[in-house]
């Protein structure tokens, strides 16, 4: 069986930043740059990328809220 772990879980990051990307520039009119500089730069990307956290396994939906509340923040 195949394991999510710190030296994988970064395959799964791109699907994942794609849709967050979509859906910042639908809702707030983000460029591709504001965009990654918002996601790259927030505690939610933080979270994403550390296996141990189980974001990985949240839906695009579900990371797209948490992102948007620290946005708002």
């Amino acid at each position: 069986m195949f394991q999510i772990n710190q030296s994988n879980v970064h395959l799964l990051l791109p699907g994942k930043i794609s849709w967050l990307v979509e859906y910042l520039n639908s809702d707030y009119g983000f460029s591709l740059k504001e965009s990654l500089d918002h996601i790259y730069h927030s505690t939610l990307y933080k979270r994403l990328a550390t296996a141990d956290t189980l974001y990985w396994q949240l839906s695009p939906v579900d990371l797209y809220e948490e992102l948007k509340t620290e946005i708002s923040a």
